[in-house]
């Protein structure tokens, strides 16, 4: 599950912050994984892993996951208009993994997010998960950061997500205490990555390709 969870979070990285080729390259050996896996669920449901709408649930999992641990932690959330344009734009990588009928606007994506409860369930496997996130393997310095992450992440789930998990959500104090110290330390992290990090390295591929662009004949 370590392992999984590692190599999800490098297909993030590479989609997000990668170059079309590299983005395009790591969508097609997913898909080509998981055009293999199959297996049959506890209650004898079977599955496959390139199922559409498996797929699209974890899509939307992921994006609206994402759109709003970026709004409770930036300090320069995005503009409505901005959050449409990135469910559209993350459409595109959902669609090229096989899913269909994806989200273009943040409405549609709580409302799709919706249309799957009741389709979810959970079981041993849930906890099993759970139990390995609130206690993943990381050196003892990282800890307090890692606790941290974790603590904000079950509070940033939607309340019926909540309640079938059979969590209760942290009082305004406590949500704003651990927001305020993910802030300052995601902007010592943003510094100590400024040069080094895959956001820097896109930024400088991006820097090069348009002065590549501009010095091209008829520009």
């Amino acid at each position: 599950m370590q392992a999984r969870l590692g190599r999800t979070a490098l297909f993030v990285a590479t989609t997000t912050y990668g170059g079309t080729a590299a983005a395009l390259q790591t969508i097609e050996r997913v898909t080509r994984i998981h055009a293999h896996i199959r297996g049959t669920l506890p209650d004898g449901t079977p599955y496959v892993a390139n199922d559409p709408q498996l797929i699209r649930w974890v899509h939307l999992g992921e994006i609206t996951s994402f759109l709003r641990a970026y709004q409770d932690l930036s300090l320069q959330p995005l503009r409505s208009d901005r959050q449409d344009l990135y469910f559209a734009e993350m459409a595109q990588i959902g669609e090229r993994l096989g899913a269909h009928n994806l989200p273009q606007t943040r409405h549609q994506a709580l409302s799709q997010l919706q249309d799957f409860r009741s389709e979810l369930r959970v079981d041993e496997r849930t906890r099993e998960t759970i139990d390995l996130i609130e206690h993943y393997p990381c050196a003892p310095l990282d800890r307090p950061l890692v606790s941290l992450i974790v603590r904000a992440a079950f509070q940033m789930l939607p309340d019926w997500a909540l309640e079938m998990l059979e969590r209760e959500r942290s009082c305004a104090l406590e949500q704003a205490a651990v927001r305020t110290a993910l802030q300052g330390m995601g902007a010592s992290l943003a510094w100590a990555f400024a040069e080094t990090g895959v956001a820097a390295r896109a930024r400088q591929r991006m820097t090069t390709e348009l002065k590549a662009v501009g010095s091209s004949p008829g520009t």
